[in-house]
């Protein structure tokens, strides 16, 4: 698994709660469009996925909306993180057999803390970090300074740098994950494609 740099390390260090929290909410939306290729659990890449039953049912995994109610009220906060922490059940269920590569690192990553304390909330917003440096490391083929991992890098670091400044700093965070989640989904259909 791809570990945050110390620059990174020093700003979860450094965050409050609700950047801790939202900058795991971001990491974990991110990788999402991984599971447009594992329906289910049934399958770990596209290629298989386009030759099921459920594809030609139209049954899909829809990513997108996973997550989107908590950006549009991050209010922080133990009612909030009880949403964030339904929503990523559903989502470790969709995944529940699935130990290939990545999608067992997002699946670890979604255990989202019982209790919003910043001490909790660190560990698990490490956790998610780790666990988007490594997607991104696979879909770069698992080389060292691949230019997906590098962006994700420096991504993470901005968001936690706008989580930490005044004004519309979660605006301008969902801004720049929603260009990062485009990124990984275009990046994810070349490997399908590939498989």
């Amino acid at each position: 698994m791809s570990l945050p740099t110390v620059d990174l390390t020093d700003r979860i260090s450094r965050a409050d709660e609700r950047a801790l929290a939202v900058s795991a909410l971001a990491c974990l939306d991110r990788c999402l469009p991984m599971l447009e290729y594992v329906n289910y659990a049934e399958y770990v890449n596209y290629a298989e996925y386009a030759e099921s039953a459920e594809y030609t049912a139209g049954v899909t995994v829809d990513t997108d909306a996973a997550l989107r109610p908590l950006w549009e009220a991050a209010e922080g906060g133990e009612e909030w993180l009880g949403r964030l922490r339904s929503a990523a059940a559903v989502l470790v269920r969709a995944v529940a057999r699935a130990d290939s590569g990545p999608v067992a690192v997002l699946r670890r990553a979604a255990a989202v803390p019982r209790v919003y304390a910043a001490d909790e909330l660190r560990v698990w917003a490490g956790e998610c970090s780790a666990a988007a440096l490594s997607v991104h490391r696979y879909l770069d083929g698992d080389r060292d300074g691949g230019p997906l991992a590098t962006g994700e890098l420096r991504r993470q670091e901005r968001l936690l740098d706008l989580l930490a400044g005044d004004g519309d700093g979660l605006r301008a965070a969902f801004v720049q994950s929603t260009e990062g989640k485009r990124v990984l989904r275009a990046a994810a259909a070349r490997r399908a494609r590939r498989a």
